[in-house]
C-alpha cells in the first residue's frame, strides 16, 4: 500500500501568476492525497504572492516560500529539495502540471518494484494555452527515447540521465537520495540534465512508467529559449559537463548517444559566437554527429565557420 507514502511536490516559480495556479490545481487535485505542495517564488512582483494568499492560505497542504531576494533557478529548486518532509519528492515547473492521477501512477512503481529510487513518464506538449499538441507529444518522447519497448525497470539507470530519457520535471525519487544530490548553482541552465544524469547514475533502480503523467507547455518565455544560442546555453554546458564526466565503460555507448545530439547545437554556438576554430575542432573530434560526413548539417556548420573566420580576418585589418 502506498497511500501512507507523503510525496513532496516542489513548485518553483518565477514571474508566471497566469500559469501557477493550472499548475497547483494540478498538484492538489491528485487522486493520492498524501501531499504536501512546496512553492519556491522568486518573482520580482508581489502578484504570485497575492495570488497565493487569496486562493490557496486556506489549503494546510500548500506551504509557500517568498525569496527575497530571489535565489535563482538552481538554488530555488534546491531550497525546496532542504524544506520538503515527505518520502518522495517531485518537480514541476510553473508553466508545467501534472495528469491527475500522475503520483498514484508514479508510485505504482515502488510497489512492482521495491528496489526503485526514481520514476517518471511520458510527457504531453502543449500549446502556450495547455491545449495538447498529440504528434508534438509522440515526437517529444520519442525523441528522448521514451517507447513501450524500454518500459519498465531500466537496465541501465545510469544511461537513463545521460541520454535524457530522464525528464527535467514531473518525475518522482525517494527524498534522501534527491536531497543528496540536489540542484549546483555552477551548472547554471543545464541543472536539470546534470541532476537528471547524477541521480540515474546514483539510483538504484530507475523505473520508466510507459504513460503520460505530466504536460510540458510550449512558452515563449523561458531560460533556455532566451539563452539558447549564447555562450551560456544549457546545450553547451551540458556538453562541458559530459565531456568531464567519468564513466564505466558499459555507459560509452550511452555518452556517445548523448554527444550525437549535443555536438551539433555546441559547434553552431561556437561558430556564431567568434569561435570557428573551437567550433571546427568540436565538429572533427566528433564526426559520428553528422553521420561521419553523410550529414548535410555538417557541411551548413563548415559554412558558418567560415563566416565567422572571415569576419574574424575583415575585423582584423
Amino acid at each position: 500500500m502506498t497511500t501512507g507514502i507523503k510525496v513532496s511536490i516542489c513548485l518553483p516559480t518565477y514571474q508566471r501568476p497566469e500559469l501557477i495556479a493550472q499548475c497547483l490545481d494540478s498538484c492538489l487535485s491528485q487522486t493520492h492525497t498524501n501531499i504536501e505542495v512546496l512553492i519556491g517564488d522568486d518573482s520580482k512582483d508581489d502578484r504570485t504572492r497575492a495570488l497565493i494568499a487569496s486562493q490557496y492560505a486556506a489549503d494546510p497542504r500548500v506551504r509557500y516560500f517568498r525569496n527575497t531576494p530571489s535565489l535563482g533557478q538552481a538554488r530555488n529548486v534546491d531550497s525546496l529539495f532542504t524544506h520538503a518532509t515527505g518520502d518522495k519528492i517531485l518537480l514541476i515547473h510553473d508553466d508545467d502540471f501534472l495528469a491527475e492521477n500522475a503520483v498514484e501512477r508514479m508510485l505504482s512503481a515502488w510497489r512492482a518494484h521495491p528496489q526503485v529510487q526514481v520514476a517518471f513518464g511520458d510527457q504531453y506538449v502543449t500549446d502556450s494555452r495547455g491545449t495538447v499538441l498529440p504528434a508534438a507529444s509522440a515526437h517529444l518522447n520519442r525523441a528522448y527515447h521514451r517507447t513501450r519497448d524500454v518500459a519498465g525497470l531500466q537496465q541501465q539507470p545510469g544511461r537513463t540521465g545521460l541520454v535524457q530519457m530522464f525528464p527535467n520535471n514531473g518525475w518522482m525519487g525517494d527524498a534522501d537520495l534527491v536531497k543528496r544530490i540536489g540542484y549546483r548553482e555552477q551548472n547554471g541552465v543545464a541543472c536539470d540534465y546534470v541532476f537528471g544524469t547524477e541521480i540515474c547514475l546514483a539510483a538504484k533502480g530507475v523505473y520508466y512508467l510507459n504513460e503520460y503523467v505530466s504536460y510540458n507547455r510550449r512558452t515563449e518565455v523561458s531560460i533556455t529559449t532566451s539563452t539558447r544560442t549564447s555562450t551560456s546555453a544549457s546545450t553547451l554546458v551540458a556538453y562541458n559537463f559530459l565531456m568531464a564526466l567519468t564513466l564505466p565503460p558499459q555507459l560509452e555507448p550511452a555518452r556517445r548517444i548523448a554527444l550525437r545530439r549535443m555536438v551539433p547545437i555546441v559547434v553552431s554556438i561556437h561558430a556564431r559566437n567568434h569561435a570557428p576554430l573551437e567550433s571546427l575542432k568540436i565538429a572533427l573530434s566528433h564526426l559520428s554527429a553528422y553521420n561521419y560526413g553523410f550529414s548535410r548539417r555538417l557541411y551548413f556548420h563548415l559554412l558558418i565557420m567560415a563566416k565567422a573566420l572571415l569576419t574574424q580576418r575583415k575585423s582584423a585589418f
